[in-house]
Formats: structure tokens, sequence, C-alpha cells
């Protein structure tokens, strides 16, 4: 019966093996550290030349707030280039950063 046991998870972890690799969706959470109202978030994966849509649409994320950041783009990098523009109001400059997502759990955004 171990036997049987031992074959039946080998070939259990040879199937997983053999599939194809699906990309994952990149979730974290982010965190408006700032006095100011975060009006737009930009992704990219490092090397790509212009930014993406806007993740947050017609959301903002008003000082203290936090937001579950879902990237679901199909790919499987985990290095990001993130852009942060705030309302015209604020004194603060839009601001860029570059963190590997997948490992990524929590980012605070600071002035």
């Amino acid at each position: 019966m171990k036997k049987l046991t031992h074959i039946a998870a080998c070939a259990a972890a040879l199937a997983m093996l053999a599939g194809p690799a699906l990309a994952e969706d990149l979730v974290f959470t982010l965190k408006n550290g700032t006095n100011s109202v975060l009006t737009r978030f930009h992704t990219s994966p490092v090397g790509v030349d212009k930014w993406e849509d806007d993740v947050f649409g017609d959301q903002v994320l008003n000082p203290g707030e936090t937001i579950e950041i879902t990237i679901a783009d199909g790919r499987s990098v985990c290095e990001y280039d993130m852009r942060f523009e705030f309302t015209e109001e604020s004194d603060l400059d839009t601001t860029t950063d570059t963190q590997n997502l997948c490992e990524l759990g929590t980012y605070t955004i600071h002035e």
C-alpha cells in the first residue's frame, strides 16, 4: 500500500511539472501614507517604455486609506515600475518606484 501511495504522489508531482506555466495575478495592498490625495496609479513591467492604464480608474486614494491592487495582465514577470500622481493642489510631485510585486505584501507611499 505504501508503494502505491508513493507512486501516486510522484505521478501528481510530475503532472504539475509537465503542465504549462500560467501567469498568476499580482496582488498587494497599497497605502497612501501622504497628506495628499493619490489620483492616479500606473504600473508597467520593468523595460516597457510606456505606462499602462491607470489602475484606479475613477477612484482616488485619500490620505491614510488603503486599497487592494490586483495586476492581472497575464505576464509572468515580477519587477514593475510604479507611478503615483497626486491632485494639482498637492505639494507632492509625481513619484516613481520599482518593486518586485511577487514578493510585495504591502506598499506605502510616503511624502
